[in-house]
């Protein structure tokens, strides 16, 4: 396998490749997006472990996704079973894929510790009464840290689940080639994030007409969380194509 460096054009295919699968097959993709939220939110209720074990089933999670999109990519109706593939396909392989795991989670709880170090605090996102409280500078400077930090966390992550399953690469060496992929081909991630900011953007500001017509605040929140998870199935969908364009197999072929 060897890495391919793709033009900066081909992020905007990403994004209408990932858009045009989850349009295919919106029950399946969109079921199994919601099966992982409900999963993460279950376990982060649970007291001291529940948050980091939700954290480190997320890269599973996001091959689970990956491999439902490959499935729909060809024509097939992914199966709820598909979520569960990362631990489908021989235990040392499973194994390999909750080290990462672990990995992220370490990695994660790094960021969020070290963000309230830096920004002198975590800050509070409700004061006395109930409001919000996205004025408090404390909690800005942590959020704006949180993003800094977690850039690099996310492209050693990005590409590492796929090439941990798919290719059996060690989560240390995967990690790397993770990263180096991303840098290869930043021109392309970066129309990529671009494109789905745009996108995100664009129908918040539907909503927000929409509901300025129909009522009000009410409609907003009814319409809200559905519609942020149903994009948010859409970008996770085309996770898969920035993998399989960025890897070519030594004869040729797709990595995926």
């Amino acid at each position: 396998m060897k890495l391919q460096r793709v033009p900066a054009r081909v992020g905007w295919q990403w994004v209408r490749l990932g858009l045009r699968t989850f349009m295919r097959q919106p029950l399946a993709m969109g079921g199994l997006f919601f099966m992982f939220i409900l999963l993460v939110s279950v376990l982060a209720l649970v007291p001291l472990l529940g948050a980091p074990l939700a954290l480190a089933l997320l890269p599973a999670a996001t091959l689970g996704i990956m491999a439902a999109t490959q499935q729909a990519d060809r024509g097939h109706f992914p199966m709820p079973t598909v979520l569960a593939s990362a631990f489908a396909a021989g235990r040392e392989r499973a194994r390999a894929m909750l080290l990462l795991g672990a990995l992220y989670a370490l990695g994660s709880l790094a960021v969020i510790a070290l963000s309230s170090v830096l920004a002198g605090g975590s800050g509070s996102m409700a004061s006395a009464d109930g409001a919000t409280a996205l004025d408090d500078p404390v909690l800005l400077r942590n959020l704006a840290w949180q993003a800094v930090l977690y850039l690099p966390l996310g492209l050693l992550f990005w590409h590492a689940p796929a090439l941990v399953h798919w290719h059996g690469v060690h989560p240390i060496k995967a990690l790397f080639f993770s990263l180096v992929a991303c840098w290869t081909n930043k021109g392309a991630l970066t129309v990529f994030m671009l494109g789905w900011t745009a996108i995100f953007f664009a129908v918040a500001l539907l909503l927000v007409l929409v509901s300025s017509l129909l009522g009000g605040v009410a409609v907003i929140q009814a319409l809200l969380f559905p519609v942020a998870a149903l994009l948010s199935a859409a970008f996770f969908t085309s996770l898969y194509y920035t993998f399989r364009d960025s890897f070519v197999n030594d004869d040729g072929t797709p990595p995926a």
